[in-house]
């Protein structure tokens, strides 16, 4: 038996080596929908806040709309910190057109590399919803593995033990007599046959017709008994 269970662990150690190994999952939500309902709101604030400023350029001349178009652009956006609030004041004060070239070449450049890290953040997430489904298959895999092996085991059992009760039936054979041999032997045979019964699409009728059987075999009896003692010759009590 331990020779057996041995032989069932190499065959599960060769077939998990078998498998190639997983990929690593990257640090990224396995959601979906979550990187993608983020990435949509961001998307639309930026739209807005860019429609927002450019309106407010093109009627540069009316400051009522300049005003109220950048407090809508204003709304999408935080609170400046005190330090960029000064710089913007500085350079409105210094207003010098190299000034504003050098922060808008930096705001081109900040969204260039936002927009470069948030297409790793959405591969990434892509990336480990994969991984994640693989090691959901894998894991399913290898339960049905452990199962398999299981009910092999089992029914390994059954079989070992199928073959110990037919040599016994073997060995009673030619010191018991027939009778005991034969009873060993065919219940060998059927210790050894009970995992295929009970894995067969049939069991329920095998067992239905098993059990209407030994009913049957029950009533017979009862009924042969019954009928011996209505048919048996009357005998006196003896004083």
């Amino acid at each position: 038996m331990r020779a057996l269970l041995a032989v069932i662990s190499l065959l599960m150690a060769g077939c998990s080596t078998s498998r190639p190994a997983l990929p690593e999952q990257p640090n990224a939500p396995t959601s979906e929908g979550i990187v993608a309902a983020v990435g949509k709101q961001w998307d639309t604030a930026d739209q807005k806040v860019a429609a927002s400023v450019s309106i407010a350029r093109e009627n540069a001349d009316r400051p009522d709309i300049v005003r109220s178009e950048t407090t809508v652009a204003l709304s999408f956006l935080p609170l400046p910190e005190p330090g960029e609030l000064a710089l913007a004041r500085a350079r409105a004060a210094k207003a010098d057109q190299k000034d504003y070239a050098q922060a808008t070449a930096f705001g081109k450049n900040l969204l260039a590399s936002i927009d470069k890290n948030w297409a790793k953040v959405e591969a990434d997430n892509r990336e480990a919803l994969r991984v994640s489904q693989l090691k959901d298959a894998r894991i399913k895999e290898l339960t049905a593995e452990v199962e398999r092996v299981k009910r092999e085991a089992s029914d390994n059992i059954w079989t070992l033990a199928g073959v110990g009760i037919a040599a016994l039936g073997a060995i009673a054979m030619v010191f018991a007599g027939p009778r005991i041999g034969i009873t060993l032997l065919l219940s060998g045979a059927a210790i050894g046959a009970f995992p295929l019964i009970v894995d067969s699409e049939y069991f329920s009728y095998i067992v239905g017709t098993t059990l209407a059987l030994a009913a049957g075999l029950g009533i017979y009896w009862l009924w042969d008994r019954v009928r011996d003692s209505a048919n048996a010759p009357y005998e006196p009590p003896q004083k």
